[in-house]
């Protein structure tokens, strides 16, 4: 049961350090535990904190808030709307490439793996960070969402200001852990196929973010995805 020790990153594990004390977190791994008894749960247990590991609290940039690890065989891997290398990217990362696409010319790469845009200083965090195989939302109000408030919190307390992505409903009740005074909010509808065409596309997020860190004198995102030799 690793979950019972858990172990982040060092740059997080001081930041969080409390957090990882409460009697909410120790239920949560509890109930983790079990779950991995009985089910395929995903990401994979190694995978959970892949986002804090990619990305140290010093070097967040950009915080891009997910909602739910994909819930099918090999996708998740630890960050919001990425896949693992040769599997097929869902609609929404799809759409997020049109966006992208069309915003800052990118090509759309042939893979779904996001990693080298988290090793740039952003933090693709869901707001939950395990899920049931094949059933979405299943954990859910089990307490992920108190920890990754408190992440939200810690970023927000950053003393130099960071871009927070809020795509959709769900993400943008998160607003009242920011101070907009001190950092920039970028929110638009989701990119999901059900959403897109109500403000996702054409909100040109990719610019507004580049533009936002070079003002504040911050090295750009290359969103410019490299192609892999396992694509899908």
């Amino acid at each position: 049961m690793i979950e019972k020790n858990v172990k982040l990153p060092n740059s997080w594990q001081s930041i969080l350090a409390e957090e990882l004390e409460k009697p909410y977190f120790n239920k949560l791994q509890e109930f983790l535990s079990e779950e991995r008894q009985s089910y395929n749960i995903y990401p994979p247990e190694e995978d959970v904190f892949s986002a804090f590991e990619l990305t140290s609290y010093e070097e967040v940039n950009v915080l891009l808030l997910g909602q739910d690890p994909y819930h099918d065989e090999n996708q998740a891997h630890g960050l919001c709307f990425s896949v693992k290398p040769g599997i097929k990217p869902p609609p929404s990362l799809m759409n997020i490439y049109k966006e992208l696409k069309a915003d800052v010319g990118c090509d759309i790469p042939n893979h779904g793996y996001l990693v080298n845009w988290a090793k740039q200083g952003i933090l693709m965090l869901n707001a939950v960070l395990t899920v049931r195989a094949h059933t979405p939302n299943s954990h859910k109000n089990q307490g992920w969402e108190i920890f990754t408030d408190a992440v939200i919190q810690k970023v927000n307390e950053k003393s130099d200001p960071v871009v927070f992505v809020l795509w959709g409903g769900y993400a943008q009740k998160k607003l009242k852990l920011i101070d907009t005074s001190r950092h920039l909010v970028i929110k638009s509808a989701h990119p999901s196929p059900l959403s897109a065409r109500n403000g996702f596309f054409g909100s040109k997020p990719f610019s507004a973010i580049n533009s936002a860190l070079s003002g504040w004198g911050k090295p750009e995102i290359d969103w410019e995805l490299p192609i892999l030799d396992f694509g899908f």
